[in-house]
């Protein structure tokens, strides 16, 4: 643990200035948020859709079945409903259509324009159908594209190589929101912009956006609008989870997950009408449903990972495992698992019949994308970012594939490995106080690009420590250095302690309130 003993000790003033640091140009406001036609090709796709509305053409949009593509649809359909306009929305079965704007997803349009929304960026195929067919496609989406581009009437991704747009790193939510911005603009609306933002913010913190720049207060008001929005599936959420004051790590631990559960377990259209119902008992049974899915979910997921723990080969740079009939909705989250336990990029793949289709993710600096783009010889198709990418191959190909990406990533230096997740310094007991609280509050929401802040508490004495909750898995703390004390609790542990033991401990502040009293303890994440 020598890292540890090189750690800064930390004051108050030091954690303001670090934290500050993050924020080289300031915190922005909503005020300073860009003009959606700074997006490129913004104008031509605008222009189409308002021509579309005042001719009463058929409009169909297309999205995801992941949170951002269900938000992103929700954001489409509400906007529609405002102008009282009936364009139709349709989310992809995962199991039945595949990704985005597939060729088999088209059979069953008849349109004369389509828009995508989080999606379309690689549909070379749908953008051939749709100008054969006459169809005017219109992809709006966030992930990286390749050298060639679909032959569509407009594209709108901030990562085009000919976007000049501030800030690329936003959602496909996020391109939707401005999309309609433009069209408010476009067709003279009297439409509030802000009232969308209570959604929006699930979809930023869900597909994992840094909380920087732009990003920053577009999901603190939205946190702000959840604790008080009068849609019905917040007022559900709010009474099911007993909080009316919300932080992004509850969207990314708990509602998130449920809403992404109707896409990978079933159908998205369960989260879409979720999202979208009028009556709170409609809401209420929505969330009751994502819930069972979502339980369901983890099961298939603890068995897959169990499975594919099993099958990885622990001294590959890249973890690749690939099995008969695993549940396509999981393999993103077995990837992820995978990560946090070898801590180098995974991919999971699921074979049926002759084809495998699976998700990657990645760790610390290591572009995945760039990896798979490195071995596209041996893939049927992929599409992603640097972090989270899916893709199509043969089955007679993995054992090729594997080879020629654990080849590529032996070329990438081995720093660039390293989590990103690092501890802010080495934390006095004496420091932590209300005043550091306010501080640490100073700079939320914290997520991506926007950690909160982790600090160490150097041999600090154990003044108790016992096992909690039905199953005994998690440590109730109580530390103490000299006449300062602080509680903690520890989640999953795995390593007990005992009373008068002097330890290292690791992990985030917070604030607990229990019968109208607030504390401060830690979250520990580590015991030395």
């Amino acid at each position: 643990m020598s890292k540890r003993s090189e750690l800064p000790r930390l004051n108050k003033a030091q954690i303001a200035a670090m934290l500050a640091s993050r924020f080289d140009d300031g915190f922005k406001t909503l005020k300073e948020l860009p003009n959606p036609f700074e997006l490129y090709g913004m104008d031509r796709a605008s222009e189409r859709i308002a021509r579309a509305i005042e001719a009463k053409e058929r409009i169909v949009v297309v999205g995801d079945y992941d949170v951002d593509g269900v938000v992103s649809s929700a954001l489409m359909e509400e906007f529609f409903e405002i102008i009282d306009f009936p364009a139709e929305v349709v989310i992809p079965n995962r199991f039945i259509d595949g990704y985005g704007v597939s060729p088999h997803i088209l059979e069953r349009i008849e349109a004369d324009v389509v828009i995508t929304v989080d999606n379309g960026i690689t549909a070379f195929e749908a953008a051939d159908i749709c100008r054969a067919r006459g169809i005017d496609l219109i992809i709006t989406d966030h992930h990286t594209p390749s050298q060639q581009l679909p032959d569509a009437y407009a594209i709108v991704n901030p990562k085009q190589e000919t976007c000049a747009f501030a800030f690329p790193e936003i959602c496909g939510a996020q391109v939707a929101w401005f999309l309609i911005g433009a069209l408010k603009k476009r067709l003279g609306l009297d439409l509030n912009m802000g009232r969308f933002l209570d959604l929006l913010a699930l979809a930023i913190v869900a597909d994992v956006m840094p909380l920087t720049s732009i990003n920053r207060p577009l999901v603190q008001k939205g946190l702000s609008m959840l604790s008080t929005s009068p849609r019905p599936a917040f007022e559900a959420v709010r009474a099911y989870l007993g909080k009316n004051r919300f932080s992004a790590e509850d969207i990314g631990f708990q509602i998130a997950p449920r809403i992404n559960s109707a896409g990978r377990m079933e159908d998205a259209s369960v989260a879409l009408r979720f999202l979208r119902a009028k009556t709170l008992g409609e809401a209420s049974g929505g969330w009751l449903s994502l819930d069972n899915l979502n339980q369901m979910r983890r099961q298939i997921e603890a068995e897959t990972t169990e499975a594919a723990v099993e099958m990885a080969d622990a001294n590959a740079p890249v973890i690749v495992v690939a099995g008969e009939g695993w549940h396509e909705g999981v393999v993103g989250i077995v990837a992820s698992r995978l990560v946090d336990r070898f801590k180098k990029p995974a991919i999971v793949l699921s074979i049926e019949g002759s084809s495998a289709k699976g998700s990657g993710r990645s760790v610390g600096e290591v572009d995945l994308y760039a990896l798979l783009a490195a071995c596209k010889e041996h893939l049927a198709g992929f599409g992603g970012h640097a972090m989270a990418a899916g893709l199509r191959l043969d089955v007679d190909k993995i054992e090729s594939f594997k080879a020629a990406i654990c080849e590529a990533a032996k070329r990438i230096d081995p720093d660039l490995f390293s989590p990103k997740e690092k501890l802010m310094g080495e934390l006095p007991m004496a420091e932590i106080d209300w005043e550091l609280m306010e501080i640490l509050a100073k700079f939320e929401p914290y997520g991506e690009g926007n950690g909160r802040p982790k600090f160490l508490l150097k041999d600090v004495e154990v003044a108790d420590a016992r096992a909690i909750g039905a199953e005994k898995n998690h440590l109730k703390l109580s530390l103490r250095d000299g006449p300062h004390a602080i509680d903690g609790i520890q989640f999953g542990f795995e390593r007990a302690v005992q009373r008068g033991e002097r330890v290292d401990v690791s992990g985030t502040l917070q604030i607990n309130e229990f019968n109208g009293r607030r504390s401060i303890q830690m979250l520990v994440d580590r015991i030395d």
